[in-house]
Parts: C-alpha cells; structure tokens; sequence
C-alpha cells in the first residue's frame, strides 16, 4: 500500500486520501469515481472546502495508487487535491491511469503550467475570481492550451466575480475552446441568483452545483 523503501522518489506521491463517490462537478458530475487526492496546495483560496488536503497525507508507490484504484471497479478516475500538479510525479500518475484504460480527470487551480498533461485527461481548470483572493496567481497561457476535452470552472463569491468572470469568457471567448462552468460559493451565493444572471445574460456556459454538497454536506471523502 504505502511507500516501500526500495522505491525510487521517482515513483511515489504524497496522497491525503484515495475514495469512491459520485462525481460533485463538470462534466462527469453523477458517474461513480475514484478520486485520488495529491495534498499540497501552493494557494490559499478564501473559500477552500479541502484545507485539509493543504499538509500531511502519506506516501504511495504509482503502482499502489494504481492498485488501490482498481479495487473500487469505477471507469473514471478524478486526480485531485490540494493542487495536484505542485508534484512533479503527477503527470506520471495521469499517464499511466490513461494507459490503464481509465476516463481520467484531472482538477487543477490553473496556476500552474499543464501543458504536460496527457492529452487523453480531461483537464478541469479553475480560474480563480477576485473573490478566491488568489486571482492574481491564474496563468494566463494555459488558455491557449486548452482543447474540447477540457473544462474551465469559475467559483463565483458575489456579482463581482460573476462580471469578472463573464468578462474572461468573451476576452478570450472561451465557449469556442471547451466547456464553461459557472458554479456558486457553496455558502456565500444563492444558487437562484447566480442562475437568474446567467438567463438574463445569455451567458453560454453551464450552471452548475456541487452534487456531493447537495448529497453529504461537507463531509471528508464523499
């Protein structure tokens, strides 16, 4: 299960926790999945629901990650964290679910570079509003790498997130590249709200809630 002394550093990740639930989120939201959760997380969002992904955790082997995967039977496999691509072995990780025949996922704040992402995972990019307090840290460039099968998220705090956000929709008319999702702050925006501005915005993206919230609050692991 964990790390074996023998193994290289090359093939080990520090991992918070491995579970099987319903995908919350995106595009596959409702199909069962393994989530495999890296811990460590470069940002400090003022809304994270995972801080506890942010130190500790233990660490697995690939091999050990891979096999505690399969154990749960699901097609898709949902890598994330923390920020799971502040470990270097995670590509490694994406690689080798992708050649084990896996739907793959990958959830990641956009800050840092995923260009060396297997072009076969579907790459979930949260651009991070004002309100995260970390707008600042989005890496702009990775918009120009994204493709159909990837996704773009914004968690929207108020209406000065939704303006800003519905404004770098258009700048860099993200509909064309991949699909959008709108979501509300869990506990600071009315789902309602959110979904009246987009109608009368005619916003060309989705709305979207977090089914796991909605099924088991915020419960660790679910």
């Amino acid at each position: 299960m964990l790390l074996n002394m023998e193994t290289s550093v090359s093939d080990r990740l520090r991992i918070t926790e491995i579970f099987h639930s319903l995908q919350g989120e995106a595009r596959e939201v409702g199909w069962p999945t393994v989530f495999v959760r890296l811990t460590g997380c470069p940002l400090r969002c003022g809304y994270c629901d995972t801080a506890y992904a942010f130190h500790g955790g233990q660490w697995w082997e690939i091999d050990a990650i891979l096999a505690e995967v399969a154990r749960h039977g699901a097609r898709h496999v949902c890598v994330t964290g923390g920020e799971p691509l502040a470990q270097k072995r995670c590509i490694d990780l994406l690689r080798r679910l992708c050649d084990a025949g896996y739907a793959v996922s990958l959830e990641t704040s956009g800050a840092l570079d995923i260009g060396n992402v297997d072009s076969r995972v579907s790459r979930v990019v949260d651009l991070k509003t004002p309100g995260s307090g970390e707008c600042a840290r989005n890496r702009l460039e990775n918009i120009a790498l994204l493709t159909p099968r990837d996704q773009v998220k914004f968690v929207l705090c108020d209406r000065a997130d939704y303006d800003w956000a519905v404004a770098v929709l258009r700048e860099h008319d993200l509909p064309a590249r991949c699909d959008v999702l709108f979501s509300p702050s869990y506990t600071q925006l009315a789902p309602r709200e959110l979904a009246q501005w987009m109608l009368d915005d005619r916003v060309n993206a989705r709305f979207q809630l977090q089914l796991h919230k909605l099924l088991w609050g915020e419960a660790q692991g679910r």
